[in-house]
């Protein structure tokens, strides 16, 4: 065989295949984005109808309209059909009055946190790609401020998923040094958490995007282990929840998406949390991943309790999520699972929807979407059941608060 045919028939070295895909991917990824998203092009959120608010601030339709009429409170927008349009800015501007007004029912106008009532900390964690922690993640925090709350999101997964959620595109939003690797790490270039964290398009929720730079925490941290240091800013799990203590006046509720795997971010982030929620696919290889995850969580929890410190939970719930009731095999893990954890398993599950996989595609939640994007029956039984879920979450959270 010649030279010049054994050339032809060369073989491409694996590793440089992939530096090669990921130049080609990325690459691909960038210019459809730039043709998705304009360089100023920002994700808005969609207005609510009157129907709607009234059911998000218990404020009858028939107040907002009259206030409407007599140039009180916010100006609402009006639609072709004349209906009145808020955006969520102006229903947190009627809390804000409401509360003002009628004192003695500002809680339920206003349900921001108050004094003695400690910042919450929600780890959504599970080291088994597709149960769904990202969903569960962005459809928490999107109906927590819906609410009212005061959200703060922060995205520990160097896949950025959340982060893309939010409008951040993780290659070309987020610059180096604005992860929380820049809040996390032992060098002078460390960060206050206050400089890093962004507003985002969906009022009450501020952002602390992803991307692959989070990895290099990992990468620190057992370099930084072996120099021996005692202190409690050196102790590798203290450092998320110190970093948070900056930030903690201006927040009802923090929400972590883990990243897939147990390793130093996600086990800081389960030391940090004040409530753990640990969802799970319904199905028996899912369980067995978990099963490994808990096993390894365990072992890393007795290695804090080691170290003398304590964890600070108030609640540790499993959360079924992609559930398809109708299904059996699901139906006997469900059932195993609550025998086992009985009312440690939600009560609610997280429905299989093509409305939330629709949404899921355009980078949305439920939450987000305008009426008639998806069959009103689908969106509507996605939409009971994501409700359901967030509903119970919010309950333990109250419950930790002393107010149920």
């Amino acid at each position: 065989m010649t030279s010049q045919a054994q050339t032809r028939i060369q073989i491409e070295d694996p590793a440089d295949k992939i530096i090669r895909h990921a130049g080609m991917l990325s690459g691909h990824l960038q210019a459809r984005r730039q043709q998705m998203y304009p360089p100023d092009a920002q994700k808005s959120l969609r207005h609510f109808m009157t129907h709607e608010v009234s059911k998000l601030t218990s404020i009858p339709e028939s107040t907002l309209k009259l206030m409407s009429n007599e140039g009180k409170g916010p100006v609402p927008a009006r639609l072709e059909n004349n209906h009145r349009a808020y955006t969520l800015a102006q229903i947190n501007e009627l809390r804000e009055l409401f509360a003002a007004q009628r004192p003695a029912d500002a809680l339920r106008f206003l349900p921001h946190r108050r004094s003695g009532e400690h910042l919450q900390v929600l780890a959504v964690a599970n080291f088994k790609g597709g149960s769904a922690k990202t969903t569960t993640s962005a459809h928490l925090a999107h109906y927590l401020a819906l609410q009212g709350y005061r959200v703060l999101a922060i995205d520990l997964d160097p896949q950025a998923s959340l982060s893309a959620m939010f409008g951040a595109q993780p290659e070309i939003d987020v610059q180096q040094n604005e992860t929380i690797y820049a809040a996390l790490r032992y060098d002078d270039e460390r960060r206050s958490i206050a400089d890093i964290i962004r507003p985002t398009y969906f009022t009450g929720i501020d952002l602390i995007p992803g991307n692959i730079e989070v990895m290099e925490y990992e990468h620190e941290t057992p370099r930084y282990l072996s120099k021996g240091q005692s202190d409690s800013e050196s102790i590798f799990f203290e450092r998320l929840r110190l970093a948070l203590t900056d930030v903690e006046d201006a927040y009802d509720v923090v929400i972590l998406d883990t990243p897939p795997s147990l390793g130093f971010l996600t086990l800081g982030a389960i030391y940090a949390a004040t409530g753990l929620l640990v969802t799970v696919h319904p199905a028996m290889l899912d369980v067995l991943s978990m099963s490994q995850f808990l096993l390894m969580m365990g072992d890393l929890i007795s290695v804090i309790r080691d170290a003398g410190a304590t964890m600070k939970q108030d609640f540790l719930r499993y959360v079924v999520t992609r559930h398809d009731p109708f299904d059996q095999s699901q139906v006997r893990v469900v059932t195993m699972l609550r025998h086992l954890f009985a009312e440690d398993v939600l009560t609610a599950t997280a429905i299989a929807s093509a409305a939330i996989e629709t949404a899921g595609l355009a980078k949305r939640t439920l939450y987000e979407l305008e009426p008639g994007n998806i069959s009103a029956a689908t969106t509507k039984r996605a939409r009971e059941s994501i409700d359901a879920v967030n509903d119970q979450v919010l309950a333990l959270v109250l419950q930790a608060w002393g107010r149920a």
